[in-house]
């Protein structure tokens, strides 16, 4: 087939659509295009780039304009399959139907409950713009040829909407990033790592405030890298005193990520009690089990079932700086059992938690169109 994904918000090297979907479909015999936002024209991996300009300036800019730009050059392509992954091209998933094609949606988060915590959205509008989308989503998805789900908690709503609704699950490529936790034993720094977006919600003051506490008895280094939004956050957590034993990278490349994953003791995925985290499946946790490490996790009862199950790390509070602390000392002070947890979590992305698993429920998807 030909296939063309579509994103107004995401990179051209994103993980979940460029990465695994496109390469695993291309590899799967089919041509696939991503139209992208600002990026040239290239071909890697067989998948062909195709970049639309945008100089949209905030979110609404980026709806009005950018999504315009998309479906242009999407009609361009003229595939057989439109697979889109931003709820914004909701309106341009609906055109492409009306030009007669197959049209996946995937649903990378749970939009309403997301919007309940947008600072760019006025708070007193925020629930009624919540049911406005719930309502809009629940219109268009019965539309749609397949709806692609991040986690099974989306996939049970949409399913009520569109019977043929798949959770293809964000697993972490399995040789992607393995290493040998009795590497980083023989190392003389203390570190714990946290890679991803660097927001309030998702627990960077915590982080950072542990790390002070912890300091206080053992030398740890909190390696941070990622971006923060919005940007003058950055400049609020460089202010606090933990800061000064974080050692920020910025943006980096899955090599970049790779390199932090193999120094480091332990991993950090400690995201806020919001509603829609409590049900998320972060692939951070599961970058951190592929790579061998101890995960220090939220305890929330989804997080709780995976790590303490697979005996891969700890769970606690994420609100309570102290308890990030003393799961971080202990992880310093047992590395033995330290090892075992790094080592319990990789044989569970190894059995279960891997996006090669995955991938083959994502091509059985695109056959059954």
């Amino acid at each position: 087939m030909k296939i063309c994904h579509l994103t107004s918000v995401h990179s051209a090297y994103d993980t979940r659509i460029f990465i695994k979907e496109c390469q695993s479909l291309q590899r799967a015999g089919h041509e696939v295009f991503y139209v992208v936002p600002n990026v040239p024209d290239e071909e890697i991996n067989g998948v062909k780039i195709l970049g639309v300009e945008s100089d949209a300036k905030g979110q609404l800019a980026r709806i009005r304009k950018t999504t315009k730009s998309v479906f242009l050059k999407a009609l361009e392509v003229d595939a057989d399959v439109y697979h889109f992954h931003d709820p914004e091209l909701i309106p341009i998933g609906l055109k492409l139907k009306g030009y007669g094609k197959k049209v996946i949606y995937d649903v990378h988060e749970d939009v309403p409950e997301q919007i309940l915590s947008k600072q760019w959205i006025p708070k007193p509008i925020r629930k009624s713009v919540s049911t406005m989308v719930r309502r809009y989503e629940r219109y268009a998805s019965k539309r749609f040829d397949a709806i692609c789900t991040a986690t099974p908690y989306i996939a049970k709503r949409f399913k009520t909407y569109n019977p043929n609704t798949t959770t293809i699950h964000n697993y972490p490529l399995l040789d992607e990033l393995s290493t040998n936790y009795s590497d980083k034993m023989d190392k003389t720094k203390n570190s714990a790592v946290y890679i991803g977006g660097i927001y309030v919600l998702r627990g960077i003051k915590e982080m950072v405030n542990a790390t002070e506490i912890i300091n206080k008895e053992i030398p740890l280094t909190f390696v941070l890298a990622g971006s923060f939004a919005p940007p003058s956050l950055e400049e609020e957590v460089q202010s606090l005193p933990g800061y000064k034993y974080t050692d920020f990278h910025g943006f980096l490349d899955r090599d970049g990520i790779k390199t932090l994953l193999a120094e480091a003791n332990m991993g950090l995925v400690l995201l806020h009690p919001e509603p829609r985290f409590i049900v998320s499946l972060p692939i951070k946790m599961f970058e951190y089990m592929s790579a061998g490490l101890p995960v220090i996790a939220s305890n929330f009862p989804l997080w709780k079932e995976i790590v303490e199950k697979n005996r891969c790390g700890i769970c606690v509070d994420p609100l309570n700086t102290q308890e990030i602390a003393d799961a971080m000392k202990w992880v310093i002070n047992h590395p033995d059992e330290a090892k075992l947890m790094g080592e319990n979590g990789r044989k569970a992305v190894e059995k279960i938690y891997n996006w090669e698993t995955e991938s083959q429920k994502l091509i059985e998807l695109y056959n059954n169109l």
